[in-house]
Order: C-alpha cells, then structure tokens, then sequence
C-alpha cells in the first residue's frame, strides 16, 4: 500500500491518494483515502517514466571522450573510441556496468529501460558457447536491480550502408539472419526465469547495417514485441542511405517497412517535413535521448512538427554519459528553444511545458517498451515515482507547476521512492543495493584500465 500526499492520476491531480498493488500490478487506486498503518507514505506521487533507449556499457566511456584530437570531431570520430573501448570489455564487466547504470536510472526516476544490445559475440567476432551469453549478463544485472527491462537484441550485419563488411569493434555485433533467430531465441530461453514484466523485442540496428531482404526476413521474429531501429541520427547516414536505396532513411522506411504503433525509431533527428508528418501519424514513438544527441552533435529534433501532427514520443539515456530523467526532459525543450529562438516550444497550443513533456513521455515510454505503464490506473505495471515538493526547487508549486518545476528547475535529488512493477527498489532517494553495486562497477572499470 501507498499512500500519497498528492498524486497525478489520469484525471488530474488527487489529494489523499491510496494506491494498492498486487502482483506488481496497480490493484485499485482510491483519492481522498486515509493512510493505512503500514502504508508507505510520500509526498507527491507520479507515473514513473521509462528509459526507452540505452546502451548499458557506454556508462563507463563517459568523461573519456571529450578531448578534441586534430580534425574535425563528430559521432563518427566517437564511435571508432567506442568501437576500441568495447574490445576489451568482459561478461562479467558488461553486468556489473550494466547493474550500475540501473542503478543509476532508477534514483533518477526511471522505472523500466529498453537495452538496445548489440554486443553480442567475443572479440573477433566469435560466438560464445551461449549465443546469448551476453544477453544473459544483461538480465541478471536487471534482475539484481529490479528496473523493469525491455530486452532488444540487435540484428547488426553489416558495417555501413551497401553491404559494406563488419571491421574492428563491429565483428562483435555482427549476425545475419538466421543466426540472430538462434541468438533472439536463446535470449527469449534466458527472458523465462526474469520477472513476468520482463519484455524481449528486436532491434534492426539501423538501415546502414542490415539491407531490405534482412530487415524484411527479420521483422517477423518481433512476434508482437516492440520494434526500434536508429534512424535519420546524422546527416551523413541520411547521404548514404539516399544513395544506396534511392531514397532517404525515414522516407524508404514508411514506403518499404509496417511501421506502426510497435515501432520506435530512434532519434529521426534529420528529417524532412513531410517526413516527420508521416511518421508522426504512422503511431510510432519517436525514441528521443537528448543529452546524448546533444554530447555526440547530432542535431534537434523537430518538435513542433511532430507534435502538431500528433506524433508520439519518449525519452532514453542512449549512451548513458550522464543519467538523468529530468535532465532529458529540459533538454529536450532547450534544444528546440535554441533552434527556434523561441520559449515554450513543446506543448500544443497553450498551457504547461513541463506538464506535456512528463505526461507525454511517460505514456510514450510504455507504449514503445511494450509495457502495461504510465500512469496511475488500475491494472497497469506499478511504476511509480515519488518526489519531494518540500525540495527548494519545488517548494510552493502546486498542480501542473510541480512538472514544469520538475522538468526546468528540480535537480535528480528530488526522487525519494521509485516502484518498477511494485518492486520498491528505490527508498529516501538511494537504491537498495547501491553499495554492492558500486564495487562491482569500481573492479570491473579497473580492470578495463589495466587491460
């Protein structure tokens, strides 16, 4: 049992809310309650959000790729560290990395995560005893942290667009289809003893490395999961893709691909208008990570036009160079402020940024993890956030004040509990096993040093 100060429910701000769980499921939800004696009590509770794209081991590149070397500096200059930094890294050092950054994302408020993993093999390229050894590593790190999980593997069979061959850190993604089938399948093997809200989709890498018969035999593999692809995240990847099949990225998927409400593609950083309308109206959710996009200089997203075609959207940490929830949200906003020289950007019509931009993420989320979430109504998973309004940063905002407060001005300290499918994993704002977990991660970055 919960019992909460204030709460957002579907309808709108409560006072004297109760909530009950069972089976990590919210069992009823009563406003204007009365705490029961061995209630939890919080202060202002929240549908918590999920982090709808991540890539756990980068965690442990952040703070070793920000010196400039001679040249120009791009995503692509960052991805060869990246491909030589991932050389090198363990199974055991993939799930300590990966524990922590669950860790990590559940204090900053986020309740569920989608691992787009595409390290799957053994330096070089070979597989492990296990095809989805690593896979594995994934779901115990979640396991131990209780952050609802959304397994993606990745189909990654080539190394640039046209069929150009996987070279260097690549060798340890690559599989053509059939053996991605073996690999999804011992991964679904491992899914069966993880927690029942524990979800396992595919992630096509990209259009640059599959090619439309791969994407076309993958897709099916999917079931009824969830569907991400990177697309669109550079403009040198919208020259190739162009010039290969004819057509730009977004623009060859709505007329070649069943893009619908399963798929999340991730970033759709550079597209055209009628593009993104498309898009937008096609039901996919826009898989948006803006810190990332910001670090790597990839470029806004167009706000506006998605939301004014009614275009869905969440948000995740991608390259986890730095987690924060809130953090994502007001760079989110900030980026199309900057672009457009303008305040307020991303809301239709009149009313609260932060409002729309927590609401609209939280439902967004969910709906691209495939995940029964985001919001506080009986049945859904029991996702829940609460945070501190007596915080300076939020103290005397009151109603959908309490967002934009949150969005703008609140610092990742606000959280006191989060629940991932009633698992009450985060309390008085520190992770249950954080301890643990931190010594983990400080032995498996020192041995990635002295390697």
């Amino acid at each position: 049992m919960i019992f909460a100060r204030r709460a957002l429910l579907p309808s709108g701000w409560a006072d004297n809310v109760r909530v009950t769980c069972d089976g990590g499921r919210i069992a009823s939800v009563q406003a204007d309650g009365v705490a029961g004696p061995d209630d939890t009590r919080v202060d202002v509770l929240l549908p918590a959000l999920a982090n709808l794209h991540s890539h756990a081991f980068q965690r442990a590149m952040a703070g070793r790729t920000e010196v400039r070397a001679k040249g120009r500096e791009s995503f692509w200059t960052w991805r060869e560290i990246m491909y030589r930094f991932l050389d090198r890294l363990t199974p055991e050092q993939m799930q300590a990395i990966a524990a922590m950054v669950y860790v990590e994302m559940q204090e900053a408020g986020f309740a569920s995560v989608g691992e787009f993993h595409y390290v799957h093999h053994q330096p070089g390229g070979a597989a492990y005893a296990d095809r989805a050894e690593l896979s594995a590593r994934i779901m115990a790190a979640a396991a131990e942290t209780g952050i609802g999980l959304t397994h993606l593997p990745v189909l990654y069979t080539y190394g640039g667009a046209g069929r150009m061959p996987l070279a260097g850190g690549q060798l340890r993604f690559g599989n053509d289809v059939e053996g991605f089938a073996r690999l999804l399948d011992a991964a679904l093997g491992h899914a069966k003893g993880m927690a029942s809200d524990t979800v396992v989709g595919i992630a096509p890498h990209s259009l640059r490395a599959t090619c439309p018969e791969d994407l076309t035999a993958a897709l099916p593999l999917a079931g009824a999961g969830p569907v991400h692809i990177h697309v669109a995240e550079q403009p040198k990847e919208v020259e190739d893709i162009s010039a290969w099949l004819g057509a730009r990225p977004v623009e060859w998927l709505l007329a070649n691909a069943p893009v619908d409400g399963r798929w999340c593609p991730i970033h759709a950083t550079h597209m055209t208008a009628a593009e993104t309308e498309g898009l937008a109206r096609s039901g996919a959710v826009a898989g948006l990570c803006p810190i990332t996009e910001a670090n790597l200089g990839d470029g806004p997203f167009n706000g506006p036009g998605w939301i004014a075609a009614g275009g869905t959207f969440g948000v995740g940490s991608d390259s986890n160079v730095r987690i924060s929830m809130v953090e994502e949200l007001r760079t989110l906003e900030y980026s199309q402020r900057l672009r457009d020289l303008e305040r307020n950007v991303l809301v239709p019509g009149e009313g609260s940024v932060g409002a729309f931009l927590y609401r609209s993420a939280a439902v967004g989320g969910a709906q691209a993890l495939g995940r029964d979430a985001g919001a506080i109504a009986t049945g859904l998973w029991a996702d829940l956030l609460a945070v501190d309004q007596g915080h300076p940063a939020l103290y005397g905002l009151s109603g959908n004040q309490l967002l934009d407060g949150l969005a703008f001005a609140a610092p990742d300290g606000v959280v006191t509990d989060l629940w991932s499918a009633g698992r009450h994993q985060v309390q008085a704002g520190r992770h249950l096993a954080r301890e643990r977990v931190v010594d983990a991660y400080r032995q498996a970055v020192a041995g990635l040093l002295a390697s």
